[in-house]
């Protein structure tokens, strides 16, 4: 079963059990789904494009609560936590720190990288081989702190 399929059922799911939070949620995400659809002019998505959106999607809950929380709005924080916990439910297992180190080294030594110079390759690399496992903030620091 393809993740998109996966989506459309568990939403199918959440809207019989009456579910609000995660049938509101699952709802933004087949939209946006549906918009990169039509962007890439795609019959239907594969399951790394369904990944990208996930994430993308992820991300903006988490830049959200972050942006909540410096507001003192706990309550929305709070609802979109509830949301992220819903997609993280689609995104595939994250990488452990010495996952994404040991990824990190083999990057560096199969582009050669040996300064600052080269952490563009050695990023593209490691984005490549972590499949979006790794958070691309984490990959960057770690990357900027190997590399001489």
């Amino acid at each position: 079963m393809s993740l998109q399929q996966r989506i459309s059922d568990e939403l199918k799911a959440s809207m019989l059990a009456r579910n609000a939070e995660r049938t509101n949620t699952l709802r933004a995400l087949k939209s946006a789904m549906g918009y990169s659809q039509i962007e890439k002019k795609l019959e239907s998505l594969g399951d790394a494009d369904v990944l990208v959106v996930i994430q993308r999607e992820a991300k903006k809950r988490k830049d959200s609560v972050e942006e909540f929380e410096k507001g003192g709005r706990e309550d929305l924080a709070s609802i979109e936590r509830g949301e992220l916990l819903i997609l993280a439910e689609f995104l595939p297992k994250p990488l452990s720190v010495e996952e994404i180190e040991a990824l990190v080294r083999e990057a560096i030594a199969s582009t050669g990288a040996t300064s600052k110079k080269d952490m563009g390759a050695v990023m593209k690399a490691a984005q490549a081989q972590a499949g979006g496992r790794a958070d691309g903030k984490a990959l960057s620091a770690l990357v900027t702190r190997l590399l001489p």
